[in-house]
């Protein structure tokens, strides 16, 4: 199918990213993008829509302190390769690529951090992979396995994207976080994004969570959620305090995770849906505490 790469130009001088591009070939035959920084068992950070891996740039320098962080850049986002139009992506594109990313960097004792679709694609990887990942950090995301419409907020996103022709990456992060964006900042989400045509993945991904009983993702979510429940390894859920797209998905997650019972009941707060824009080093924070209280076994 034809696809596009972002020009490497698009990327020079970033605020706060100063990190080595790697590749990697992934299912589908497309060229993946990822950073990786540190030493020691993989920390697998998953980005969400519509981000790139420049979302965790502020957790980064916490969390190598405990380990490798791997950030990549999911297919049509970042220096990832995009497949020209809507109509390319898929859920199972998606899933394959991340499924693929892990197996071809062969990570193991992975700490899965996931958030927005990074949990839809992450966490049905991780059960899927379970010998792979030691411990989960869910982060405002879900798991639709209802087959009805969500939260008055991501339906209100929906429809947006659905009538949408064009779409201001920058301006949809700004406006779903709590401190707003610098200029620089906002150039940066956009950077990947030179015109329309590269927007393809954007555009498309809140078409792919499953609202209905005819959705693609729809049996991914619910054999995911059934392998929850018997889930035993660590599980730390931190969602914000100022996220009308996923509110209520904490209590679900913790409710549903037998191993997330263990777990302080964390808030974080002055947050909205990028909560890695709004609290990136409280998070790493947290999460570090979380991997040296729960030493992979």
């Amino acid at each position: 199918m034809p696809t596009l790469r972002t020009p490497d130009e698009r990327f020079a001088n970033l605020p706060d990213w100063p990190y080595e591009p790697r590749y990697v070939d992934v299912a589908g035959g497309f060229r993946m993008h990822y950073i990786a920084e540190g030493e020691g068992d993989p920390i697998l950070c998953l980005h969400g829509e519509p981000s790139w891996g420049y979302l965790y740039r502020k957790m980064i320098p916490g969390l190598s302190r405990v380990g490798r962080v791997v950030v990549p850049d999911l297919i049509g986002f970042g220096r990832s390769d995009k497949p020209v139009g809507k109509d390319a992506y898929t859920y199972a594109l998606h899933h394959d690529a991340v499924a693929s990313f892990v197996e071809k960097l062969d990570l193991q004792r992975v700490t899965l951090v996931c958030q927005d679709w990074g949990g839809l694609l992450g966490l049905p990887v991780a059960m899927e992979q379970p010998e792979r990942f030691a411990r989960l950090v869910i982060m405002n995301t879900g798991l639709p396995v209802s087959g009805k419409p969500l939260t008055p907020g991501f339906m209100a996103w929906r429809t947006f994207a659905e009538k949408s022709q064009d779409m201001d990456i920058g301006r949809v992060i700004d406006g779903a976080t709590v401190s707003k964006l610098t200029p620089e900042v906002l150039a940066a989400y956009n950077a990947p994004f030179p015109d329309l045509s590269y927007k393809g993945g954007a555009l498309k991904f809140p078409l792919l969570v499953p609202i209905s009983e005819d959705a693609e993702a729809l049996p991914a979510m619910r054999q995911t959620a059934e392998r929850l429940k018997i889930w035993t390894k660590p599980a730390l859920i931190l969602f914000s305090d100022k996220d009308p797209v996923t509110v209520g998905g904490d209590k679900y997650f913790r409710e549903l995770i037998p191993s997330a019972k263990n777990e302080p009941e964390i808030t974080i707060r002055d947050a909205g849906h990028f909560l890695q824009e709004d609290k990136g080093e409280e998070i790493a924070e947290q999460i570090a505490a979380f991997i040296d209280r729960r030493p992979a076994t």
